[in-house]
């Protein structure tokens, strides 16, 4: 029986399997990588380093999504606005994922270099060194939590007779649809002013 002309294994089948269970199941197993590829698991391990090593390759595929040309675009404070709405957008299609890549150290190169680009960005902007790296991960943890909330349901507080609640009533009425939208252009504006006084202050 000759060869198949595709083969079974391959670092991008291995990782879109992967993506496809995190999303169902919220993780994975190499084990059940391999049954879906109908393969050995032993021969899943010939192509990664590990559960860690498709951790990574989950985190690149992820972040491919996010829009490199967004810290290309002037001045300093559009790139990173886009930045994160483009950002929020690639984890909102994987929110199950956030766990996952949130607990787990970043070694993928491709995403280590979208931070180099991100750091390079404010230091040309004039901010001080040591409060870029606080700013991005202040401006991380609001872009995926807002993706996380995305996935959550639409109406998350549930009234009940027994507890009475007439102003979350109201306030909930008044907000209409896209709560989690309007949540996050609240967060990103007051990000974006902190942002800009951090600036000023730092004479950039």
């Amino acid at each position: 029986m000759g060869r198949p002309r595709t083969p079974l294994l391959d670092r991008e089948r291995i990782t879109t399997t992967a993506l496809q269970l995190v999303d169902e199941t919220g993780d994975f197993s190499v084990p059940q990588i391999a049954r879906r590829l109908g393969a050995q698991t032993g021969s899943v391990y010939h192509h990664v380093e590990g559960r860690d090593g498709i951790v990574e390759l989950l985190r690149e595929r992820v972040c491919a999504a996010i829009d490199p040309g967004t810290l290309e675009l002037t001045p300093w404070d559009a790139a990173v606005e886009a930045w994160a709405r483009s950002y929020r957008a690639a984890f909102a299609a994987h929110p199950r994922a956030i766990p996952l890549l949130m607990t787990s150290p970043v070694r993928a190169p491709r995403v280590l270099e979208q931070y180099e680009r991100a750091v390079s960005l404010l230091l040309d902007a004039g901010f001080e060194r040591a409060g870029i790296m606080p700013l991005i991960i202040a401006l991380e943890n609001l872009v995926l939590g807002s993706a996380l909330d995305l996935a959550a349901p639409e109406t998350m507080w549930e009234l009940t007779d027994r507890i009475p609640t007439p102003h979350l009533a109201d306030a909930l009425a008044a907000v209409g649809e896209g709560r989690a939208d309007r949540a996050f252009e609240v967060g990103l504006t007051a990000f974006m002013n902190h942002a800009r006084a951090l600036q000023a202050r730092s004479g950039g």
